[in-house]
């Protein structure tokens, strides 16, 4: 399918194309992600959640799945689900196992710890004792803002993760004015982490508000609902169409200084969906 900027965007469709081809999917390791994973060309990189509810066993069983299968495999971890450092190093340990090199830290919506850890960034420094064996450990950003920790706050972190990571994911933004000028912002305070954009993949808006409180997500479904009208404009039957936010990032999708490496879709387990239209927009082959 072809890519065209229409009269209001002055992206390129070509640079488009070639994030959307080699985008990272993410997926919630329900037990019905075993049979959509399937969907996944072979070789793509799928990246695994972490919720208090599923557990971080399910996370690793499903990472290992997926690696068997032939998926390159980022696992996240949320700080605040880990009880000790033993579980800190267990869990990496199990990752060295599989043969897994890569994580994706965040810090983890959970009112309480579970254990020591309170953040992302005493999880980094832990690591720093630890011979974990992560090549690459992404932390989050957040373009827009937390519904629960000031924009000074998630500053200060960023800058403070930034030694011991590799690049950072943007949480989901729908706004392309909005991720471009926190992007110059942060850019020009020093921040050089590559970044992974955040898109929301095309998702059927009545499944992600039944997903999100069954897998522990409902607040950050309630802060989405807020982001510019989204999910109340889809409602109404507006089209939600990922690769529009990209054409109208212009210039700055592919701006050297700006550093935007890579996509990393939230598919909210419409995997098959957004596999389709991954295929459609970049040209990708089927699933083997």
């Amino acid at each position: 399918m072809a890519v065209h900027a229409s009269p209001r965007t002055a992206g390129d469709p070509a640079a488009v194309r070639s994030l959307v081809a080699a985008a990272d999917i993410e997926i919630i390791p329900l037990r019905s992600a075993d049979e959509k994973l399937k969907a996944v060309p072979r070789g793509s990189t799928v990246t695994v959640t972490t919720s208090g509810k599923l557990g971080l066993e399910r996370t690793l069983e499903f990472a290992g799945k997926a690696l068997r299968a032939g998926y390159e495999v980022v696992p996240h971890l949320a700080a605040r689900q880990l009880a000790s450092e033993e579980e800190l190093r267990g869990f990496t340990g199990r990752l060295g196992e599989l043969g897994i090199s890569r994580l994706y830290l965040i810090g983890g919506d959970a009112t309480a710890p579970a254990g020591p850890y309170d953040s992302a960034l005493q999880v980094l420094e832990a690591l720093r004792h630890i011979d974990h064996g992560m090549a690459r450990i992404g932390v989050a950003c957040y373009p827009e803002g937390h519904p629960k920790i000031s924009d000074a706050a998630l500053a200060e972190a960023l800058r403070d993760k930034q030694p011991f990571a590799a690049y950072m994911v943007s949480q989901l933004c729908f706004s392309p004015g909005a991720l471009v000028s926190w992007l110059r912002r942060v850019r020009g305070q020093g921040i050089t982490l590559p970044l992974h954009l955040g898109l929301a993949a095309p998702m059927q808006v009545s499944r992600l508000l039944t997903l999100g409180p069954q897998i522990g997500v409902g607040p950050s479904v309630r802060y989405l609902a807020k982001q510019h009208g989204f999910i109340g404009n889809v409602l109404k039957g507006g089209a939600y169409r990922p690769e529009s936010l990209l054409l109208e990032m212009g210039d700055a999708l592919t701006e050297p200084g700006l550093g935007i490496e890579r996509l990393h879709l939230f598919s909210f387990n419409q995997v098959e969906e957004t596999v389709q239209w991954q295929q459609r927009i970049a040209g990708s082959p089927a699933a083997a």
